[in-house]
């Protein structure tokens, strides 16, 4: 099995100076640069997907700004496996992008996913992989999300959405690696 690792939207927008801030983005680094490291290695690919908001949606992510750029230390380098920049502008890294005929290229049938937000384009995206025919894995570590709040539906803290959002995907068949980080949301939810 070829196995690819996804980096979904690890920008700027999500660290603590960001418009998008997530409370685990310090730690969901930490274990993306892990995941970098380890498909370097090996010499495996690695798709870098990178959010720009459309001109009418929010000032979130807009091109050439800092908060669009990708993280530091992030991006595609030469010397390993095959690296590529994909850049997006909906939730899902497969919609429109070239990503799922690249894969294809490198015969790649097995993505890892790690970014953010857990609850929105790594959802997305693992779902687009998972109907695309690909085996799916997302490291809890390496996501992350942000509190939600709707006056009728309720609050959850971002790491109950972090962790909804993982079961959700967990349920449609998607291997969720690095479980024992959800059993301690779990027990100590807040």
């Amino acid at each position: 099995m070829a196995q690819a690792l996804l980096v979904v939207d690890a920008q700027n927008e999500f660290s603590t100076r960001g418009l998008r801030a997530v409370p685990n983005h310090m730690d969901a680094m930490a274990a993306i640069l892990a995941r970098v490291d380890q498909a370097r290695a090996v010499r495996g690919p690695i798709a870098w997907v990178q959010h720009h908001n459309k001109p009418t949606e929010s000032r979130a992510f807009v091109p050439g700004t800092w908060g669009a750029e990708l993280s530091p230390g992030l991006g595609p380098k030469p010397g390993f496996g095959p690296e590529r920049l994909f850049t997006k502008d909906v939730f899902g890294a497969f919609s429109g992008t070239g990503l799922a005929e690249w894969l294809a290229t490198l015969a790649v049938n097995e993505v890892m996913i790690v970014g953010f937000f857990a609850h929105m384009c790594v959802s997305t995206s693992a779902r687009e992989a998972l109907v695309r025919g690909f085996d799916v894995h997302v490291d809890a570590r390496a996501v992350g999300s942000r509190d939600l709040e709707d006056e009728l539906l309720g609050r959850q803290s971002a790491d109950e959405v972090r962790r909804s959002a993982l079961l959700q995907l967990s349920d449609m068949g998607v291997s969720v690696d690095n479980r024992e980080v959800l059993a301690t949301m779990a027990a100590h939810p807040g």
